[in-house]
C-alpha cells in the first residue's frame, strides 16, 4: 500500500500553514510598525541594521527591496526620528554607512518581547534533532525566496 495520498495531503497541509503564518507575521508586522509609527519598510531596514549593526544605503535598498530613492527617503526620516545615523563613508565619500543608533534598540525590541517568550516556550518541548530541521527548512525557504525576488527583479 502506498503511503503516497498521505504525503501528498501532508505537503497540501505544510503548504497551507506556511501561506497562513506568513500572512499572520505580515500583519504582525504591520502592527508593530504602525504602534512605533514606522512604515514595515522602516522597520525591516531597522531589524537589518540591528542584524549587521552598519550597511550602506545600497545594501538597505536591496533589503527592503526599494529603489534608492525611497531609501535616500526613508533614511532621511530615520534619522530625523532619531533611529539612525547616517555618514559618509571616509572610503567612499559617495557611499553613505547608516547606523542604528544603540540607545534605541531597546525601543524597537519592546514590542516583540510576549512573542519570543512564546515562541521559546513553543520550542522548549522540541529535540535538537527537530529544532535543526525546522533550521534547514528556514533555511532552504529563505534561499527560494532570494532567489525568486532576483527572478523577479530581473
Amino acid at each position: 500500500m502506498s503511503d503516497e495520498p498521505a504525503r501528498d495531503s501532508a505537503i497540501t497541509d505544510l503548504m497551507r500553514a506556511g501561506r497562513e503564518t506568513a500572512r499572520l507575521s505580515m500583519v504582525f508586522r504591520y502592527a508593530i510598525a504602525e504602534r512605533l509609527g514606522l512604515t514595515v519598510s522602516d522597520l525591516e531596514c531597522l531589524d537589518h541594521l540591528a542584524d549587521v549593526g552598519s550597511a550602506t544605503a545600497g545594501q538597505v535598498a536591496e533589503r527592503t527591496n526599494l529603489t534608492t530613492g525611497a531609501v535616500t527617503s526613508m533614511l532621511r526620516r530615520l534619522q530625523q526620528a532619531g533611529y539612525v545615523t547616517a555618514e559618509r563613508d571616509p572610503a567612499d565619500r559617495r557611499r553613505v554607512i547608516v547606523t542604528l543608533r544603540p540607545e534605541r534598540v531597546a525601543e524597537l525590541e519592546r514590542p516583540y518581547e510576549r512573542f519570543a517568550e512564546h515562541a521559546e516556550r513553543l520550542i522548549e518541548g522540541y529535540t535538537a534533532e527537530e529544532i535543526s530541521l525546522l533550521i534547514r527548512h528556514n533555511d532552504r525557504m529563505q534561499a527560494m525566496y532570494l532567489t525568486e525576488l532576483d527572478r523577479l527583479r530581473s
